[in-house]
């Protein structure tokens, strides 16, 4: 997967097409997100360069509860390649 601001964006839009709110805010985060599930906020410490903003988000998608149906095809297509990953990445 390319390390691209294109590909935060894309990421950020299955968040966001499943209700959830991307913050990118100061704190001490242990591994530099937070998640506040009830109210559907994932926040990400501002400071992480876009590689660490994409490898949390790739990180932290597959442990949320992602409506795929409400999901475009794109971000479905997206959203398995990530799952993908993660079993790839969980199995080694």
């Amino acid at each position: 997967m390319k390390l691209t601001q294109s590909t935060l964006d894309k990421l950020e839009d299955i968040l966001s097409e499943s209700e959830f709110v991307v913050r990118y805010e100061r704190g001490n985060f242990q591994s530099g997100w937070c998640l506040l599930e009830a109210k559907k906020i994932v926040v990400l410490n501002k400071f992480l360069n876009l590689e660490a903003r994409i490898n949390t988000l790739l990180e932290l998608i597959p442990q949320l509860d992602i409506e795929f149906d409400k999901l475009t095809q794109a971000s479905q297509k997206l959203y398995e390649e990530v799952q993908k990953l993660s079993l790839t990445e969980a199995s080694a």
